[in-house]
């Protein structure tokens, strides 16, 4: 089985798991895609503001790629492909897309609060703070996950002092992730939204 045929099958299951087990989910939880969310009932301009679905979708997109789908299938490649293509396709499915469906489906019953304000309440202000302390704890080991995966390209010698080239030759592009994301972290610091800006940011949420 090769690359191609892979990436076929899995874009396969993964549209079928949307249109399929997605829907099912939808009329399980009794989910009514003409109710109005808070974007729309508290819109306020500041807090709430009504979006281009595309938009939420990419910001969607960018968060469940997290330390569960990056790390995971690193570590298990060493027991093959197979165990990573399982990681990447059943735990996607089953476990990261229902996770971030189900806490975005409690936000938005929920007035759009974030989950530390439902836990608090629905459960109390004790289990707020054990929640916010696990999410702390969490994205401690996040950190450290990743910084150890981006330090190990910076080490160019195995440990009986031989050149290990293929680490040391991704030092680079760590590097330009570090340069870039300074910069890019100055320019949206510095950067004051246009008129021009504002007009296509009002033609977005138009669209919607």
């Amino acid at each position: 089985m090769n690359g191609l045929m892979i990436i076929g099958i899995s874009i396969v299951i993964l549209a079928a798991a949307y249109l399929l087990y997605g829907r099912w989910l939808v009329r399980k939880w009794g989910i009514d895609p003409k109710a109005k969310t808070p974007a729309y009932t508290r819109e306020d301009g500041h807090d709430y503001i009504p979006t281009h679905r595309a938009v939420v979708f990419a910001h969607q997109f960018s968060s469940i790629a997290g330390a569960g789908p990056v790390t995971g299938p690193i570590i298990t490649a060493m027991f093959g492909w197979v165990t990573v293509l399982a990681w990447i396709i059943v735990g996607g499915i089953f476990f990261g897309a229902v996770h971030d469906f189900g806490a975005l489906y409690a936000s938005v019953k929920n007035q759009g609060k974030s989950i530390g304000c439902i836990v608090e309440q629905y459960i109390g202000r004790t289990g707020k703070k054990l929640f916010l302390f696990f999410a702390w704890l969490f994205s401690l080991l996040v950190i450290a996950a990743f910084a150890d995966i981006v330090a190990s390209t910076f080490n160019g010698f195995k440990s009986d002092g031989s050149v290990n080239t293929p680490n040391a030759a991704a030092a680079s592009i760590s590097m330009l992730f570090i340069i870039v994301a300074v910069f890019f972290g100055i320019f949206i610091k510095r950067k004051k939204p246009t008129p021009a800006d504002k007009s296509a940011i009002t033609e977005i949420q138009n669209g919607r």
